[in-house]
């Protein structure tokens, strides 16, 4: 079965409170500035944030001036963005509903929670006018892999397929530029970059953010002494002498076009 034959949820088996998210992880957002530069926005523009969170860089967009709609799986999410004063919706990134709307689309660490990126593609193609952008950076190859194989072999100890439960799409710079290109888009410029990224606690709390995939496949009563093991796993290599913790992050940024029409 071709891999985008059959669609499925963005983050297959995450679920996400904004609370905890702004808590643990608000240096994602943070940390997607030179996506936004990268994305040159232009106030007037109408731009779609594709998969927009609590909508912290959305606000950003439209700071600038531009005409922006959020998109994202998480209900929990678009009504934060909401509480904002964004313009957000409740909508699939494989599964847009949009057509020849938008100058841009623009996402941050989205694009690697989801397993069929060609749906993703298509339906950014389709909502694009002609000539548009199609800007973005999510999760590269060897994004977090220390973290990954802690996690995968943890769960291998009770059983458990650990590779099953992976809910990440993490591509080359080849073979997303490959997709982006069989969909027409001409590729920019595209990279792989190294980014370790200092958390901003401990790595439990990192683990219990993004992990939940992992995690639910044990018995609640389990989980924590679970987490706690990866952690101890983690430690020698993702922690230093202050019990500062690194996370071995590697990013894919794009940007591509899709040409004006002839």
């Amino acid at each position: 079965m071709p891999e985008d034959a059959k669609k499925s949820p963005d983050a297959t088996s995450q679920s996400w409170n904004p609370e905890t998210y702004a808590r643990n992880a608000r240096f994602v957002a943070e940390l997607g500035a030179p996506v936004v530069e990268l994305l040159a926005p232009r106030a007037g523009e109408r731009i779609l944030d594709l998969g927009c969170g609590d909508g912290a860089l959305t606000l950003k967009l439209k700071s600038l001036g531009c005409d922006v709609v959020g998109v994202d799986s998480s209900a929990a999410q678009v009504l934060a963005a909401r509480k904002l004063g964004l313009d957000a919706r409740v909508m699939r990134a494989d599964d847009l509903e949009y057509g020849t709307e938008f100058d841009a689309v623009f996402s941050n660490a989205v694009l690697h929670w989801i397993k069929h990126p060609d749906a993703v593609i298509t339906g950014v193609w389709r909502a694009l006018r002609s000539p548009g952008r199609f800007v973005g950076e999510f999760g590269g190859h060897g994004n977090i892999a220390t973290i990954k194989k802690a996690l995968v072999d943890a769960l291998a100890r009770r059983g458990l397929d650990g590779e099953a439960a992976n809910p990440w799409y993490y591509p080359t710079a080849e073979e997303y530029s490959e997709r982006l290109a069989k969909a027409g888009f001409r590729v920019r410029s595209i990279a792989l970059i190294p980014r370790p990224t200092e958390l901003p606690g401990d790595m439990v709390a990192w683990l219990e953010t993004f992990g939940e995939s992992f995690t639910r496949l044990l018995p609640p009563t389990e989980r924590a002494a679970f987490i706690a093991e990866v952690q101890g796993m983690l430690r020698p290599q993702l922690s230093d002498a202050a019990g500062k913790w690194t996370a071995d992050y590697v990013r894919l940024r794009f940007a591509a076009e899709k040409p004006a029409a002839p």
